[in-house]
């Protein structure tokens, strides 16, 4: 699997950031490529998105989620994937993101767009558009405050 690794200061409280991370579905506004993000659950998302010129589609599994500093989370089918957002406050309304993602180039386009380094260009040209949409709101489009421990969701 190919890793990147990308982070940005967001000009917003953590609790701001993280909570905006967790509105999957509103996930096409600022990522090039996503088509839509359906969420089932607490923990299952299925996504559709263009990747290299193709449409795909695959489940996801949330693994982890922390309120205010972590969201983990692996494909379970479909386009293979995996990641982790992370959240840090610096102070009291600035945050600092750091997005990891791993994933399988399928097919000799995406490897060698994997070589060239787009993917870590695209994380963090959407990691700069999440920035834009969430600074330029000053708010949330909503919540979800739960803890995610192995696949396994606590109330929230």
């Amino acid at each position: 699997m190919a890793k990147h690794d990308t982070t940005i200061e967001i000009d917003c409280p953590v609790r701001v950031v993280y909570d905006q991370w967790t509105q999957f579905e509103q996930f096409p506004q600022f990522m090039e490529g996503v088509e839509r993000v359906h969420q089932q659950g607490d923990t299952r998302l299925h996504w559709v998105a263009e990747i290299a010129g193709q449409r795909r589609e695959w489940d996801a599994l949330i693994v982890e989620q922390i309120p205010d500093r972590t969201v983990a989370w692996e494909s379970v089918d479909g386009a293979r994937n995996a990641g982790r957002v992370s959240f840090e406050p610096l102070t009291a309304e600035r945050t600092l993101v750091k997005l990891e993602i791993d994933f399988e180039p399928e097919g000799a386009l995406e490897q060698v767009g994997d070589k060239l380094g787009l993917v870590g260009h695209r994380a963090a040209s959407d990691l700069k558009h999440f920035r834009e949409f969430i600074e330029a709101r000053g708010r949330e489009t909503g919540a979800w405050r739960g803890t995610v421990v192995d696949g396994e969701p606590t109330a929230g």
